[in-house]
């Protein structure tokens, strides 16, 4: 491919985690285009014929058409990458090289291995992989299993009682050396907190992408809990909260989350 920018064409239901991965990919990729932003697999379709980019970058769980199932009907005519928030769609076609993945949240790392095995390809003209016998068996494995629900209740002790939080309720969790901190009730106005044993890597990987986000290595916050966030000192930021005195730090690898905001 010569004479023009490569393009690309981004698909996420979550507006926020959408904008971010297209913030990310001109990071990593300045010279790429972004020319569609699909909010699910059937508009995903409907773009691609319309803007026939050289790549997509397909959220695996969508609403309606899943990017499994758009993918397979864009084939072999882009470079695919899968992005996923649950690591057992990561099968062995993908770490062989076949077709690319990404995990949420992405991380730039990744994102630039990824990005210089697609200017590889689109260097030496080489074809995505005839994957059909992969989409399938991914296909069949999203009808079999749509992912794991994401958690809903926390048991926390809060002092001689066992409470069960409702995670709508939770404005942000914070890891305290063996323990990670549970803050809720800031947009009732009636605070809680509790500390619970469970690791907060372990956490995170239970919660809701689309709602709580890791801004720090030991924060992760509700995005519905979020008043506004102000930008501090070498690109970092800072997230008040809606009925709360907390202030969350953000750390330079998650300031591109809220840029837009």
């Amino acid at each position: 491919m010569t004479g023009r920018a490569p393009t690309a064409l981004v698909a996420d239901d979550e507006p926020l985690l959408r904008e971010s991965l297209t913030r990310l990919l001109a990071q990593a990729w300045p010279e790429l285009e972004v020319v569609a932003l699909a909010r699910n697999g059937r508009e995903a379709v409907e773009l691609f014929e319309a803007q026939r980019p050289d790549m997509c970058f397909l959220d695996v769980h969508m609403p309606g058409l899943s990017g499994v199932e758009a993918a397979r009907f864009i084939g072999r005519r882009a470079h695919l990458v899968f992005v996923t928030a649950f690591d057992q769609y990561a099968v062995r076609a993908f770490e062989q090289g076949a077709i690319d993945y990404l995990m949420k949240p992405v991380e730039p790392a990744r994102l630039a291995d990824t990005v210089a095995r697609l200017q590889a390809r689109l260097r030496d003209s080489q074809p995505t992989t005839d994957a059909d016998a992969l989409f399938e068996q991914l296909a069949a494995r999203l009808r079999k299993d749509p992912g794991p629900a994401p958690l809903r209740w926390i048991r926390a002790s809060v002092g001689q009682t066992i409470r069960l939080i409702s995670v709508d309720e939770i404005d942000f969790l914070r890891s305290d050396e063996k323990y990670t901190l549970i803050a809720w009730g800031g947009d009732r106005g009636k605070l809680g907190d509790a500390l619970i044993r469970t690791p907060l890597k372990e956490l995170t990987a239970q919660l809701d992408p689309t709602h709580f986000v890791q801004v720090h290595r030991a924060v992760v916050v509700n995005l519905r809990a979020i008043s506004h966030v102000t930008r501090g000192l070498n690109e970092t930021a800072s997230i008040h909260l809606k009925g709360r005195s907390e202030v969350l730090p953000v750390s330079r690898n998650y300031t591109h989350l809220f840029r837009q905001m």
